[in-house]
C-alpha cells in the first residue's frame, strides 16, 4: 500500500473500496453508484460508477454532466446531506446550477449538549457572531486548513460568562471558525427553509430507480469485478430501467414508432 500510495487494498476486486453504508452504520466493500433523475418522468438521465468512498466531491461533476445531457442553461439540483461540501456548492453556483442540500450538524459541542455553531448568529454588518449570552465574537485572525481559507472569531467576555460551562470546554475563550465563502451556504440554507418540499422531493426521485433496481429487480449486488466491467453492468441496468419507464409512459406502440 505504501508503494502504491493506497490506504486500502481489496484482494477480491482491486478496484473496489470499503465504504460506509446503511446511514453510516455498517461498512461494505463496494462501488459508489451515482444517478441523476429527472423530476417529471423519473428517468435516469445520467449515471456514473466510482470507487470514491463518499459523495462529498461528486455533486458538481454529476450536476454538470446532467445539465449537459439535458441541454439547459440553468438547473436545480437536490441531493442529501452526504453531498454537503462548500467547495462543491460554490462550483455549482459558478456553473449556473442551484443546489438544495440540507446541512448536517457536525459540531462536536452539539453532540455533548453544548452550544453549537448554529446557536451563534452571524451579523454581516458587524462581521461578528452574536453568542447566546448576547456578546459579540469579533474577527481575530485568518487561517487555512486542508486548502480552505477561514476567518476566526472570538470574544474576551467568556471568562466571566455564566453560560461558559454550556458553551465551551476550553479554558480560554470560545472561538467560531467561518469559511470565507460561508455566505453561499447560508444562502442555500435559506433556500432550503423556503422550499422544504424540494428536499422531500429528493426521495421520490433518486430513490425511485434505486428501489426498483435493488428491491423489485433484486439487483442489490454487482455480478462482475473491476471498475470497467461494473460500469458496463450498470450501463445495462440503467438502459433496462429507462426502457421500462418509457414503455410505461408512452406504451409499446408509441415507443416503437418513436424508435423508427
Amino acid at each position: 500500500m505504501e508503494d502504491a500510495g493506497q490506504t486500502q487494498i481489496s484482494l477480491t476486486d482491486p478496484d473496489s473500496r470499503s465504504m460506509p453504508s446503511g446511514g453510516g452504520q455498517v461498512t461494505d466493500v463496494s462501488y459508489n453508484v451515482q444517478v441523476s433523475v429527472d423530476q417529471k418522468h423519473k428517468l435516469i438521465v445520467d449515471y456514473e460508477v466510482t470507487n470514491e468512498p463518499t459523495d462529498r466531491n461528486l455533486l458538481h461533476p454529476m450536476a454538470l454532466r446532467a445539465r449537459e445531457v439535458l441541454g439547459v442553461d440553468h438547473l436545480e439540483v437536490v441531493a442529501d446531506m452526504g453531498y454537503a461540501n462548500g467547495q462543491q456548492v460554490k462550483a455549482c453556483l459558478e456553473s449556473g446550477i442551484t443546489p438544495y442540500l440540507p446541512q448536517a450538524n457536525t459540531s462536536a459541542n452539539s453532540a455533548l449538549g453544548l452550544f453549537g455553531k448554529q446557536d451563534f448568529r452571524y451579523d454581516p454588518a458587524r462581521d461578528g457572531y452574536l453568542c447566546p449570552a448576547g456578546e459579540v465574537l469579533t474577527f481575530h485572525f485568518e487561517t487555512q486548513d486542508a486548502g480552505r481559507h477561514y476567518r476566526v472569531y472570538s470574544t474576551s467576555a467568556c471568562g466571566t460568562c455564566p453560560l461558559k460551562p454550556r458553551c465551551t470546554r476550553s479554558r480560554g475563550n470560545r472561538r467560531i471558525t467561518r469559511w470565507v465563502d460561508e455566505a453561499i451556504l447560508e444562502d442555500m440554507a435559506e433556500r432550503v427553509r423556503a422550499h422544504p418540499e424540494k428536499i422531500k422531493l429528493r426521495k421520490c426521485l433518486v430513490e425511485h430507480p434505486f428501489g426498483t433496481i435493488k428491491r423489485h429487480w433484486n439487483q442489490g449486488f454487482f455480478l462482475t469485478r473491476g471498475l470497467s466491467k461494473v460500469k458496463a453492468e450498470m450501463s445495462l441496468t440503467v438502459r433496462a430501467y429507462d426502457i421500462q419507464r418509457v414503455v410505461k409512459i408512452l406504451g409499446v406502440p408509441r415507443m416503437i414508432e418513436a424508435l423508427g
